[in-house]
């Protein structure tokens, strides 16, 4: 991901709070929040190091630090559905929802700290599909198909 990042003229930095020299640098939150000063792409690694907390916590919880504008959730799928489309070929897609709607119909996109903690912070979720072509640039231009996770819907 650095390297299209890079490919595009942008700089970026890879950090993980799973330390690998090699790969990539430490997280620090001091050094992050200074890459972004410098105008870099962070991309976070490695989760937080800790057990118990899944990739999702880890997101929304350096979305948080960081003071993110947005956290995007690349997934197998389009958005958030009312099921797995996989297996209920009926299930709707939803375009916008709340964090409580994701909570209390138990829709499953990411975990419920992640969601409670981006609540929490009001830090909307935008949930996109990573395996279409330009998925992520469309969803970077406000274009492509996606669910908004946000505070209130209108």
């Amino acid at each position: 991901l650095q390297t299209a990042i890079e490919r595009e003229g942008a700089a970026a930095r890879v950090l993980s709070a799973i330390p690998m020299p090699t790969v990539c640098e430490a997280y620090i939150r001091d050094k992050a929040l200074d890459h972004l000063d410098k105008g870099r792409v962070v991309i976070f690694a490695g989760g937080t190091g800790n057990p118990y907390f899944t990739t999702d916590t880890a997101a929304a919880l350096r979305a948080a630090e960081m003071g993110c504008e947005a956290l995007l959730k690349a997934t197998r799928v389009d958005g958030v559905y009312s099921a797995d489309p996989a297996k209920e070929p009926a299930a709707e897609r939803y375009d916008r929802l709340t964090y409580d709607d994701v909570l209390r119909q138990d829709l499953r996109i990411m975990d419920g700290a992640a969601i409670a903690l981006a609540r929490d912070n009001r830090i909307p979720i935008i949930v996109f599909s990573i395996k279409s072509q330009g998925g992520l640039a469309s969803v970077l231009k406000g274009k492509g198909p996606s669910t908004l996770i946000e505070g209130r819907t209108s």
